[in-house]
């Protein structure tokens, strides 16, 4: 797990000039690779890279980056891991293409499957989560790529003749006379979803590269101010095409087995490491789960790491604990305090890059920090509820819109009253009816999906000025089922929040993440998977319980699911009061300039008082104004 940053200029450029612009992009990011540092250059071509290094895999100087290959044709940055690698080495070295091997990491070897095969086909053979930068230097040209489901960051854009990229946008803004201007419709997509969701970037001309594809750039593209499309070597929608021509067929049985064959592998894979290695454990199903294989598989005990509150209400740490006391791990624990929110909370901007507001990033950090005092990776259970259908939002939004759809869309439409009528400036009471209306005129279930799980409906509640909700989201080709609505999640929901929170929050603390779950294979086998395998009699992630089941008994798992929050409401009424006060007065937001200050004082007063509780969309608001006092409007002026 590393970091890296690049620039890539139109023209040719002064050595000393990529090498200081490189230095700089990857000392903003030290944190994601504190082992090691490097820079390569080639200023007649416009190209300079950096890299900031996290030694996991061959801790020796044989892993340094950037690397070269060989025969000296491609030069490559790389953030991740290839968890497959050794099985890859071997079939290279099987059909002659490798002879020897400088040293034994996992970059070493995917740039020798590149150089072999081609950037495509290295991919595919690929399992792994990752992000990287390819210049190649006989065509003059870049790669940039990401993992299959967008698991490591990568964020682009042009400015200033260049095309600047990192791992972090906290790299891009290093660069001197870059500015950062924040974009409003994707401003509005953040209220939405609480959170930047992908392929968008808070800032205009940036983008996020879309997960499973290959950007290719020339410089005549920079100077044109136009980057190609990217191209995909991997997509969802593909898999599920695939799980409907060859369904699953076998019995109960088989297919617990068969997950189980999948799920050992893809911890066995991802146990590799040359360094101390634990997971997290929270004691429901995704986590249990990962850590019972893991433990099955390991002839020493597993450390395990867990979060507790001491609001019964938002405590799993009890739970963890007896899981962990069953499997025998080597437990830790961590009770949070508000004061312990407090003192993250002012970090919260440059730990996540971007505005970002779902809660447990909180807890999230804070188990990260426990876990870096004890293992330099950690495994984690994320991607059971997008892949099993795990969250309770699924069937009820299934059978809603099983009964909506009975009513021809053209009448629904009609009918429709618009937002705008229900959420007038002097009252917010209708806000869960306007919800209700809204998502009853949608023409199809990925649409009604969407209005449902919207933190809010109406952008101009937050945001100064006439602003609309736009993008394109995947789900629509996945037919009318639950299909449809978990593919929402794992292509929306999974990479802008889950994997977000994960990722920065680990990377904060130089700690590596690994989710085992969501090895694509494992991926590919739930799009073949029946809906009663996924859901049965209304038990959710029904085969992922059986196969639990096998190690832990089903008393120690069965409870209800209580997700990973904090009590913001409480918090906010309490210690957290006067830090929100500061950021959500009148001065403040005029100095933002771009929020409406005065929808967002009343319900700031409306929730001081008790009279409603409006925590998660005035939560968005006050990570957005952290964010923006932080980096908001950043002009680089070096």
């Amino acid at each position: 797990m590393c970091g890296f940053a690049g620039y890539y200029h139109k023209n040719s450029f002064r050595f000393e000039k990529g090498k200081e612009y490189a230095i700089r992009m990857a000392n903003a990011i030290v944190h994601r690779g504190p082992d090691d540092s490097g820079e390569w250059i080639d200023g007649e071509a416009g190209i300079a890279l950096a890299h900031r290094r996290l030694s996991i895999l061959d801790l020796t100087p044989a892993g340094h980056q950037p690397m070269v290959s060989p025969s000296g044709r491609y030069v490559i940055v790389f953030n991740g891991e290839i968890y497959n690698h050794l099985a890859t080495r071997k079939e290279l070295e099987q059909e002659l293409l490798v002879s020897s091997w400088h040293g034994y990491s996992d970059t070493e070897t995917l740039l020798m499957a590149i150089e072999s095969w081609g950037i495509v086909k290295a991919l595919k053979v690929s399992t792994g989560m990752f992000a990287f930068a390819l210049w190649d230097r006989q065509e003059r040209q870049l790669a940039l790529a990401r993992d299959r489901i967008g698991e490591k960051p990568l964020y682009y854009g042009i400015q200033g003749g260049a095309l600047l990229f990192a791992s972090e946008l906290n790299a891009i803004r290093q660069v001197p006379g870059f500015h950062g201007k924040v974009d409003k419709e994707v401003l509005a997509l953040y209220f939405k979803h609480n959170a930047v969701p992908e392929t968008f970037c808070i800032y205009t001309g940036f983008r996020k590269l879309k997960p499973g594809s290959i950007l290719t750039i020339r410089s005549e593209d920079i100077a044109h101010n136009v980057l190609p499309d990217p191209q995909q070597y991997w997509s969802l929608h593909d898999a599920y095409q695939y799980g409907l021509e060859n369904p699953f067929t076998g019995t109960d049985a088989e297919s617990v087995d068969e997950l189980e064959r999948l799920f050992l592998g893809s911890i066995t894979e991802q146990s590799i490491a040359d360094v101390p290695l634990g997971a997290y454990l929270s004691g429901g199903v995704d986590s249990s789960a990962v850590v019972a294989l893991m433990q099955s598989k390991s002839s020493k005990k597993v450390k395990t790491f867990t979060i507790g509150f001491a609001d019964q209400e938002y405590n799993e740490a009890e739970y963890a604990k007896a899981v962990a006391k069953y499997l025998g791990t080597d437990h830790y624990e961590l009770y949070i305090t508000q004061q312990d929110a407090l003192d993250v909370i002012p970090k919260l901007p440059e730990i996540y890059d971007e505005p970002f507001a779902d809660s447990s990033q909180i807890p999230t950090f804070l188990v990260s920090q426990l876990a870096r005092q004890h293992v330099t990776v950690s495994l984690s259970g994320d991607g059971g509820d997008e892949l099993f259908c795990g969250y309770k939002q699924y069937p009820k939004a299934l059978a809603h819109w099983r009964k909506i759809r009975r009513i021809p869309h053209a009448l629904r439409k009609s009918i429709a009253v618009p937002t705008s009528w229900l959420l007038p400036d002097a009252q917010f009471g209708n806000e869960f009816l306007a919800k209700k209306i809204k998502a009853f005129s949608q023409k199809d279930i990925v649409s009604f999906y969407d209005v449902m799980v919207s933190q809010c409906l109406d952008a101009s509640f937050f945001i100064a000025g006439k602003v609309a909700f736009e993008g394109n989201y995947s789900g629509h080709c996945f037919g009318q089922s639950l299909d449809a609505l978990m593919a929402v999640d794992i292509t929306r929901y999974l990479p802008s929040d889950i994997l977000v929170k994960v990722d920065r929050a680990a990377m904060n603390v130089s700690l590596e993440t690994r989710l085992p779950l969501l090895d694509y294979r494992i991926i590919e086998y739930a799009q073949r998977l029946p809906e009663s395998m996924k859901i049965r009699n209304g038990e959710s992630k029904w085969i992922l319980r059986q196969l639990l089941y096998r190690y832990v008994p089903r008393e120690l798992i069965e409870r209800p699911k209580m997700g990973f929050g904090v009590p913001v409401t409480d918090w906010l009424r309490g210690s957290l009061m006067e830090w929100a006060d500061d950021l959500l007065s009148i001065q403040s937001i005029k100095r933002c300039d771009l929020l409406y200050g005065k929808g967002i004082l009343r319900k700031w007063a409306e929730h001081k008082s008790g009279m409603k509780d409006w925590s998660s969309q005035l939560w968005m608001v006050l990570m957005f104004m952290a964010w923006f006092n932080r980096y908001g409007g950043h002009i680089n002026g070096y």
